[in-house]
């Protein structure tokens, strides 16, 4: 099994559980032109009791680490919890609703996306709104100057403003939440809408 094969199983499980999530970050903003190579997921979930066993129990030891206890533990504390494939040494990073309030609204408004898994089946998840992935990018950019939060926020844009996306992208909806993010981040926001803008409309997402 790959890391990306992993990735599409537990999205997968959450799906047949019937688990509350939202994927986010560089792994959420695939569904939106970016393929950047990303080494980790990171899922706003909200788990109940029954839906931490029955996650659990998708993934068994010995090859694999998903106690259902921790979970339950973490939901109640706020903190960040793991899906660990020891035999390939890659993890899912699941991250409760309830340590992260600035994602409710995101995670009210979430949409269903169409990805492919390995075998090139096409399945159903739920992600973040392509706004909310590009606000992310943004709170995420403000606390660590990456460099490619800017380049992953580009191309998402270029793949909505060019009309590959299904649904309208809201610019002020964008514009607005990142006021509340820093003065830097709007500066940063501005600049990089504006760029998009410039190119010729309809224009294909480059890579």
């Amino acid at each position: 099994m790959s890391e990306f094969a992993f990735y599409m199983n537990v999205l997968r499980a959450l799906e047949a559980v019937g688990a509350h999530y939202m994927v986010v970050g560089a792994f959420g903003a695939s569904a939106y032109g970016l393929s950047r190579a990303t080494h980790d997921a990171d899922i706003i979930v909200d788990l109940d009791s029954a839906a931490c066993e029955a996650l659990a129990a998708h993934f068994p030891p010995p090859r694999y680490y998903a106690d259902p206890q921790q979970m339950r533990d973490s939901i109640r504390l706020g903190i960040m919890f793991n899906i660990i494939d020891g035999s390939l040494g890659v993890k899912a990073d699941l991250v409760p609703l309830s340590r992260e309030p600035t994602y409710r609204q995101a995670f009210q408004q979430r949409v269903r996306c169409t990805v492919v898994d390995a075998q090139g089946e096409e399945f159903e998840i739920w992600c973040a709104r392509p706004e909310d992935i590009i606000l992310g990018k943004l709170m995420a950019w403000q606390q660590g100057r990456s460099a490619k939060h800017p380049a992953d926020i580009a191309v998402v844009l270029s793949f909505v403003l060019g009309g590959f996306s299904a649904d309208p992208f809201d610019v002020d909806y964008v514009t607005a939440q990142t006021t509340q993010i820093g003065t830097e981040a709007l500066a940063l926001w501005l600049e990089l809408l504006g760029r998009t803008q410039r190119r010729v409309p309809g224009e294909a997402p480059r890579f």
